[in-house]
């Protein structure tokens, strides 16, 4: 099937089967949230422990209450202000809401994503009583998100369902900010940071604690490519790379300094110069490391990034691909279909 369109998605959805959609972050497994057929249809697909918790996407604000037990008044503001946008608000469960989609917990994490097939699909899922959608990033557990249509169709081939809506904006996954305990925390960065939360809630959000809920990409090692990855310091990069160049090994490189500025690596198989400014770097990011699995590399190296606030998404998907990466099968092996 491949391509679908909106009514295709849409029956596909209705008859409790998953299909892969676009939005702002990146491509999203999606399934109706409210039957246990399609979100464990979702969960054997992508190999998911059945206590990883799921986004469930909703159409914005009002739908809400539908969804969960207590609304503070801070959750209504936040999404107010960023919805549909990159934010994923982590609130009180309301009983009706599956124990699939929380993992077990009394919390569900909720978004409205920025992007008009999204929420097209979205809106007339609701019109047929569909009135959210589990959406996962669109791979194999663990696996580096899909951004486009391509990654989408190198984890689950060529004939499953995908709805094209080109690459995707952002290019990582939400800010998930947890509303659910006295005091606002942030469970996952993303391109929100939290001064920019901070403006709308007055106060600046707590780092995650040790009883904070489970949520999406949470794990120490995730969004990890098959080929190993180190993050090196700007000062140590061309050293490391020299170093590995020598001892025979296929290298890429993911660096903000370009190649001529990095001594003697012209030998370097792969050197990609990555943008400067945090939002695109995060859109490219996925992409890049997607490029140097497929090309078999032994080694990926990515400069390390600034340790600011603008730089906290990227900086921590690169932590936990770092963590997990070259402990899985390469992209090109079957598990992967």
């Amino acid at each position: 099937m491949a391509a679908i369109d909106l009514a295709q998605a849409l029956a596909l959805l209705l008859a409790d089967e998953a299909v892969a959609i676009p939005t702002e972050t990146v491509y999203g497994l999606a399934a109706n949230a409210r039957s246990e057929k399609a979100v464990a249809r979702s969960y054997a697909l992508k190999g998911r422990p059945a206590t990883h918790p799921v986004i469930v996407h909703v159409t914005g604000a009002d739908a809400l209450r539908r969804w969960v037990s207590h609304l503070p008044p801070a959750a209504l503001a936040l999404a107010e202000a960023f919805w549909p946008g990159p934010l994923t608000l982590v609130l009180p469960r309301a009983p009706a809401v599956l124990d699939a989609i929380t993992g077990g917990q009394d919390t569900v994490a909720l978004r409205c994503p920025d992007h008009p097939l999204a929420l097209a699909l979205l809106e007339a899922c609701a019109s047929h009583g569909i009135d959210g959608l589990a959406a996962p990033s669109a791979n194999r557990f663990g696996h580096v998100s899909p951004t486009t249509r391509a990654h989408v169709e190198a984890e689950f081939g060529a004939d499953f369902p995908v709805m094209d809506g080109g690459a995707c904006r952002v290019g990582i996954e939400s800010t998930i900010v947890d509303l659910s305990a006295a005091e606002p925390r942030i469970l996952r960065p993303g391109m929100l940071d939290r001064a920019t939360l901070a403006e709308i809630l007055h106060l600046a959000p707590q780092a995650a604690a040790k009883d904070a809920p489970r949520v999406s990409g949470s794990l120490a090692a995730h969004y990890a490519p098959a080929t190993a990855l180190e993050v090196v310091s700007p000062d140590a990069l061309p050293v490391r790379a020299a170093a590995c160049l020598a001892q025979g090994l296929k290298i890429a490189v993911l660096a903000r300094i370009s190649r001529e500025q990095s001594q003697d690596v012209s030998r370097a198989a792969l050197w990609w110069s990555m943008p400067e400014e945090p939002a695109a770097y995060a859109q490219l990011l996925y992409a890049r490391l997607r490029e140097a699995d497929a090309l078999a590399q032994d080694l990926i190296l990515v400069e390390a990034l600034p340790e600011t606030l603008d730089w906290a998404g990227p900086r921590d998907r690169l932590a936990r691909a770092a963590h997990g990466a070259g402990r899985r099968t390469s992209p090109s092996s079957n598990d992967r279909h």
